[in-house]
């Protein structure tokens, strides 16, 4: 599907996960860096829930990646 017939919250989603997997670190191991249970993290990538802003921005720097880049805010 392409990203721009998504929803803003679906290409943030959608952008959220693939920089948790380009990370190439585990659910678990994100986890617990932020300080969230597995499930939770689970419940982000593939239940179409979306992370507190603290708790993304946490996210963000455990994996190394760009909040303005999976916002959609600059490219």
């Amino acid at each position: 599907m392409d990203e721009k017939t998504l929803s803003k919250d679906e290409q943030i989603r959608k952008r959220f996960i693939e920089a948790i997997k380009y990370s190439g670190m585990t659910n678990t191991a994100i986890a617990k860096q932020a300080n969230i249970s597995v499930s939770m993290l689970t419940d982000y990538k593939n239940k179409g829930k979306l992370p507190s802003l603290g708790t993304f921005a946490r996210i963000c720097e455990i994996i190394d990646a760009d909040a303005n880049e999976i916002l959609g805010l600059k490219s």
